[in-house]
């Protein structure tokens, strides 16, 4: 009798396992990025919430925050360390609270080419800067990018450096982001991202240093008659994930998002560079003026903001800077 009542305990504690199991649902992950939908980035976390769900045969279901829905930066740290998010996108300025190595991106003219920038985010200097996030929660699966920053403005063709003198162009709160346009003899003009496309449509300023991708899904060539490849500043964006996600996950669970992850952030890179080579050819139609600066003439912009490098390079450290450069050189 006392076997009988064990077996029949057992197959209790199964079935009420099995039963809850059954009710649990998928493991949600709450993702937050701040672009629209139909930008690289947007459509990207589309892609991984559609690969992961098939993956896991609904094991996990993805909610998608875009456009800033979750917040501005600090509520997706926040919400990442207190695991109310799962997943976020951020740009590396906003991290460099975390660690100043991630100012190495906040340098001009140091990247020449996307294959540059691929070795110092896949490889230890970026990977490296990650590593100051776990202790507060968070954990860097890696890099996706915005693309290289060029002058958009609405007043005349900039050709050369003299052109560009004088213009008042839009900028991030960066300080390296502020230095370089003023090693540039521009106007640097803080205005709130959302307050951006009226500020150029009354021309409260004359233009705005950023990427093809962000300008084309913002419908900035509406408000801007010219713009300049210059090329100046590589933005690539940090994707974090909640390190009490991660922990609560299975080993297989936790290497299928890794992975699936790692898969879409370069299917993520080639939307990026894709779409400059197709967003350059609609500009015309748009009546977008296209000057591409020639290498002569991108050597003496680089020449002309070369003070970023000594203004930050003990915050960066110069050891990092050289180190970044070797590996760009292929040294």
């Amino acid at each position: 009798m006392k076997n009988f009542k064990i077996v029949i305990l057992a197959l209790v504690l199964t079935l009420s396992v099995g039963v809850s199991s059954a009710f649990a649902g998928p493991i949600v992950i709450k993702l937050a990025h701040p672009n629209v939908p139909q930008h690289p980035m947007g459509q990207a976390f589309i892609k991984f919430k559609e690969l992961i769900e098939e993956r896991s045969n609904g094991a996990f279901r993805v909610d998608i925050f875009d456009s800033s829905k979750f917040g501005n930066f600090d509520s997706v740290v926040q919400g990442l360390q207190l695991n109310m998010l799962q997943m976020g996108s951020a740009s590396t300025p906003n991290l460099s609270p975390f660690s100043d190595e991630f100012l190495i991106f906040d340098l001009p003219f140091l990247f020449p080419d996307y294959p540059s920038t691929d070795l110092i985010t896949d490889g230890p200097i970026g990977m490296n800067a990650t590593k100051a996030l776990t202790q507060s929660g968070i954990v860097g699966l890696g890099y996706i990018e915005i693309g290289f920053r060029n002058l958009w403005n609405n007043d005349h063709a900039v050709v050369t450096l003299e052109d560009a003198k004088g213009l008042k162009i839009r900028s991030t709160p960066s300080k390296a982001h502020i230095a370089t346009l003023k090693g540039l003899g521009i106007n640097p003009t803080p205005v709130s991202w959302g307050e951006v496309y009226t500020a150029m449509q009354q021309k409260t300023v004359d233009g705005i240093d950023i990427d093809l991708n962000l300008a084309w899904h913002n419908n900035f060539p509406e408000v801007t008659n010219h713009v300049t490849i210059v090329n100046s500043l590589f933005s690539p964006h940090l994707v974090m994930a909640s390190k009490r996600f991660l922990d609560s996950l299975t080993p297989e669970q936790r290497e299928l998002v890794v992975t699936t992850f790692d898969e879409v952030k370069l299917y993520e890179r080639k939307l990026i560079r894709d779409g400059e080579k197709e967003i350059l050819e609609k500009l015309e139609s748009k009546g977008v003026t296209v000057t591409v600066l020639s290498p002569e003439e991108r050597k003496r912009w680089a020449e002309a903001t070369a003070g970023v490098y000594t203004q930050f390079e003990n915050r960066i450290g110069k050891d990092l800077i050289e180190k970044a450069k070797a590996t760009i050189a292929g040294k």
